[in-house]
């Protein structure tokens, strides 16, 4: 199956009440390994990339490892800029094949914000792609972007008015979600969702998805998030894998890369088929 839209993704996994697991993948071997999973578990996936893995390998080499990795995949996939502040970096994204973008512009005043977002939804029209819109800042820090503060949520007045203004395609709010690794099971506040959609129907994104429970996320994908954003979870099944690999091998003093390489890509197609059964997207390809 092609490389499909974002909107193609989640309007369907919105109207049937199942989340598509959105990863953010940071060298060639998780982006392969992400894929495969997907593949092993028949779940359409997102593929994720944060601004600051954009910068370490370029955009023109991420698309081509893309390109390459998904050419007759079998499953659904496509390609998400997370959360972007940087005009710049999304032109180049959109030029390089990237098929939707989260412009992230929280940190301003929510009217700049709705301008800017209005230019930002044209920009990617032209290119075929779609936009995720955010006008409260998710709480945590990620890839060097976002704030440890949390921020002020807008009224739903506010925010039904951004989304009949911008016509973005997802929206991701602030519901006590946090990026990062939760010290403790959060409290969020599913009822905003609720009240969003039933105002507006509109995919939702759930941000901070690493370390809620099942039960959360079930909750949550019921009342209409049909993204949910992976991000530590990955980080952290891939550095605990590799870790304990690599003292294996220290204590066997056997060094062997494409052994790791193998146990670390195993781990994350683990990972990737265990979101798909708990989002209910396995088997959706």
């Amino acid at each position: 199956m092609p490389v499909v839209t974002l909107k193609e993704l989640v309007d369907r996994s919105f109207a049937e009440r199942y989340a598509v697991p959105a990863i953010n993948i940071f060298n060639d071997l998780t982006l392969e390994a992400v894929l495969a999973g997907a593949v092993e578990a028949s779940s359409p996936v997102i593929v994720q990339t944060s601004v600051k893995t954009v910068r370490m390998y370029t955009a023109p080499v991420l698309a081509a490892m893309w390109r390459s990795m998904t050419a007759g995949i079998e499953v659904p996939v496509a390609l998400h800029l997370d959360h972007c502040p940087d005009r710049s970096v999304i032109t180049e994204c959109l030029l390089e094949g990237w098929n939707s973008v989260l412009f992230d512009a929280s940190e301003l005043p929510v009217e700049e914000n709705q301008r800017q977002t209005i230019e930002v939804v044209a920009e990617a029209r032209r290119h075929g792609a779609h936009v995720e819109g955010e006008i409260e800042a998710i709480q945590g820090v990620e890839d060097d972007h976002g704030s440890d503060a949390e921020s002020t949520r807008q009224s739903l007045e506010v925010q039904l008015r951004f989304l009949e203004a911008t016509g973005v395609d997802v929206f991701a709010p602030a519901i006590g979600n946090a990026h990062g690794s939760y010290k403790t099971t959060p409290t969020l506040d599913g009822e905003r969702i609720s009240q969003l959609v039933a105002a507006h129907p509109v995919p939702i994104a759930l941000h901070g998805g690493s370390g809620l429970t099942t039960e959360q996320f079930q909750d949550l994908i019921a009342r209409g998030c049909a993204k949910v954003n992976i991000s530590t979870a990955l980080k952290e099944r891939f550095m605990q894998s590799e870790l304990a690999f690599l003292e294996q091998a220290r204590e066997a003093q056997k060094w062997d890369p494409p052994s790791l390489f193998r146990s670390t890509r195993a781990a994350v197609i683990e990972l990737v088929t265990g979101l798909a059964a708990t989002f209910g997207s396995a088997g959706k390809a």
